[in-house]
């Protein structure tokens, strides 16, 4: 249990390294259109999950996964999620509102914490408590700062946070699941790409080669962020990965305010430390448990150990008979 959570952590952080950095991954590709890129990225995430699953798993293995009943119907509401997700995020960063993105997904954790409470009856820590506050002190600060309802921000938390709740109920290796996904989108999605790309809207009419060459990437770190994702998933309670999630905001931030030049006032600065000294606390109480979890199992093998030595030693030590006396027991039986 102790490797599979550090795995889990592992994949819940680069997943968050690598959901931080990628505004620059968007905004390398304008003039092209957000639309353009959202049609793209559905099917070329679908195509590279459909072909590795092939590879690892074989078609027999992608059928049988979609026998249960009533799994269909999870896999669609998934994809629609997700995709619903990436539309709103692209677009938002695309028209320069990436310190807007960072609002949504410092919210997005705490609802997926508190799904993980509600839905999976996972139990907080006195430390993962403070972070939760802390972090819910920050976002609040910033909402009252915005003085309006952040549509933006709400739905990117909304539907990613219920995203990751339905995801947790998948059993199944994250390809194969990004796959499924995608599967009913990617069919409509290479319709609209070859009607824009006909009619001289789509990206190859716009934008440089290179950056068709960029666009035809979004499939495979797409791909690569949502399979780290769903293992992280798999692997660590949603708690815990809601509270990692605010690394990729922070990431984001500072390069909306560096890199981007974005507006950014004292008030957010205030909100962005509020967070991270939430994310102290976080870190204090993960060590903590990791110490003791190390300590449990090298209690639990120390008795394993001494349970095995108990057995070896003779039995005339232990209740007077010998060990001849024993064989013969064991072969009356």
């Amino acid at each position: 249990m102790h490797d599979a959570y550090r795995k889990g952590l592992f994949y819940a952080l680069s997943c968050s390294v690598l959901w931080g950095v990628l505004p620059i991954y968007w905004q390398a590709l304008r003039p092209i259109e957000s639309s353009v890129i959202i049609f793209y990225r559905i099917f070329l995430v679908g195509l590279v999950c459909f072909l590795l699953s092939l590879k690892l798993y074989g078609m027999e293995e992608i059928r049988k996964n979609l026998k249960p009943k009533g799994v269909k119907l999870k896999y669609f509401l998934a994809g629609l999620l997700i995709t619903a997700n990436w539309s709103i995020y692209i677009w938002a960063v695309n028209a320069d509102q990436v310190i807007q993105t960072c609002v949504g997904y410092y919210i997005e954790p705490l609802m997926v914490s508190v799904f993980g409470i509600l839905f999976f009856k996972e139990k907080l820590t006195k430390y993962k408590l403070a972070a939760l506050v802390m972090a819910l002190a920050g976002v609040s600060l910033l909402l009252v700062h915005f003085m309006e309802i952040p549509l933006i921000a709400l739905s990117l938390a909304l539907t990613f946070a219920t995203y990751a709740a339905l995801k947790k109920s998948f059993n199944l290796p994250s390809v194969l699941s990004l796959f499924y996904e995608t599967m009913y989108l990617m069919l409509p999605a290479l319709a609209v790409v070859i009607y824009l790309e006909a009619t001289g809207q789509g990206a190859w009419g716009v934008g440089k080669p290179y950056q068709y060459g960029l666009l035809m990437l979004c499939g495979p770190i797409t791909a690569l962020a949502l399979a780290l994702f769903a293992e992280a998933a798999n692997k660590i309670p949603l708690v815990t990965l809601g509270l990692i999630e605010y690394l990729s905001p922070s990431i984001s931030l500072v390069l909306g305010i560096f890199l981007f030049r974005e507006p950014f006032d004292l008030v957010q600065f205030l909100a962005f430390v509020i967070v991270w000294i939430g994310l102290v606390f976080f870190t204090i109480g993960e060590k903590k448990d990791s110490g003791v979890d190390l300590e449990n199992e090298a209690d639990a093998a120390g008795a394993d150990k001494m349970q095995e030595a108990s057995q070896d030693k003779p039995e005339t030590e232990k209740g007077g008979r010998s060990p001849g006396q024993e064989s013969q027991e064991k072969l009356s039986h």
